[in-house]
């Protein structure tokens, strides 16, 4: 008989399991959209509402709970003053979860979990910003050829040394 059977241990103790909820709320958080494991995003999902619902009522006293359970400091920020105010009128439901479909490494089942007024970002919009820096963008791509041809370099050095080593 299995007895005491966890619901959602997702194969951890106590500590690694609040690290993991606390990761993933910090994350959907901040990216407003995260794909992981449709359990974990199941798991994940009251926590988050009640998250929300807690930043509703903007106070030192809120702000010190949510910390307490989520200590970073940008995601209580971000929660009390722009994702609850947010869903002011909104009684719950804050959160989607979206169903993806199997990972193809292990064919567990993935999905995405955002928030409800969640837009995706529009193709047309990243293309004007790098337009906008096409400058910055030439540096970047001269910084990062420098950098790889001088680690090219460094393993035709390596790959040498080590025929000289062999031949010993």
């Amino acid at each position: 008989m299995r007895h005491r059977i966890k619901k959602h241990s997702f194969g951890r103790k106590q500590g690694p399991k609040k690290a993991l909820l606390r990761g993933l709320v910090n994350s959907l958080v901040e990216h407003e959209r995260i794909r992981t494991t449709l359990s974990k995003a199941k798991y994940m999902r009251s926590f988050v509402e009640k998250a929300v619902t807690q930043g509703k009522v903007d106070s030192v006293h809120t702000r010190r709970l949510l910390m307490s359970k989520y200590p970073n400091k940008d995601t209580v920020k971000k929660l009390v003053s722009d994702i609850s105010v947010r869903f002011k009128d909104r009684p719950g439901g804050y959160t989607r979860i979206i169903k993806v479909g199997p990972r193809p490494g292990d064919m567990a089942d993935m999905a995405y979990i955002e928030f409800v007024d969640y837009k995706l970002p529009e193709a047309g919009a990243e293309e004007t910003v790098a337009g906008a820096d096409k400058a910055e963008v030439k540096k970047q791509k001269a910084i990062a050829k420098a950098h790889a041809d001088k680690k090219k370099n460094r393993r035709k050095m390596q790959n040498l040394s080590r025929k000289i080593n062999r031949k010993k």
